[in-house]
């Protein structure tokens, strides 16, 4: 049995030494005391640092149903053999708050709780055309002008590139899955 010292133990997993005592003392890692001091078992210390990545769940893929989409607001359309789900209020699945004048024009966005210029907002709102789901293969699908790369000034100053696309499509799943 390869043993390593309380201090090594702490290094090896990431933690503080009153960490890998607490283990030692409550058995989540193999050890025994000699001459007053842990002598921890190596192997059992590698069990231990990987545990949480072994018990880590991965969240199973969402399948999307027309009857999630339609829960989550959106509309049917049915014509020439074709069956779409819109979904008008994209924005919302994208993280996107967005408040409106009387006269339609936006007055503020925010992004993830931070605040974008309207200017700026209107680019992100006009990047995306259409988002439905199709029944025929169920997918969902975007009519947009590159929306997979675009820039975020936020009025802090700060610049992000974000995929407006892909967040939509994850804020979409995200939502279904909560149904």
């Amino acid at each position: 049995m390869t043993t390593v010292t309380t201090t090594n133990a702490a290094i090896q997993a990431g933690v503080t030494v009153d960490t890998i005592r607490t283990w030692c003392r409550t058995g989540a890692v193999a050890a025994v005391k000699q001459a007053g001091r842990w002598a921890i078992d190596a192997a059992s210390l590698a069990y231990r640092v990987k545990l949480p990545t072994l018990l880590r769940k991965t969240p199973k893929p969402v399948k999307l149903t027309a009857e999630m989409i339609v829960a989550l607001g959106g509309r049917r359309w049915q014509k020439n053999g074709m069956d779409r789900i819109y979904l008008n209020d994209w924005a919302q699945f994208a993280g996107l708050d967005v408040a409106y004048y009387g006269t339609g024009n936006v007055s503020g966005v925010t992004l993830g709780g931070r605040a974008i210029a309207n200017s700026r907002a209107a680019r992100l709102l006009n990047a995306i055309d259409k988002v439905w789901f199709d029944t025929a293969d169920s997918k969902l699908h975007a009519r947009h002008y590159d929306a997979d790369a675009l820039e975020v000034r936020y009025l802090d100053g700060v610049r992000d590139t974000i995929n407006l696309l892909a967040r939509t499509f994850a804020g979409i799943k995200t939502a279904a899955a909560t149904l």
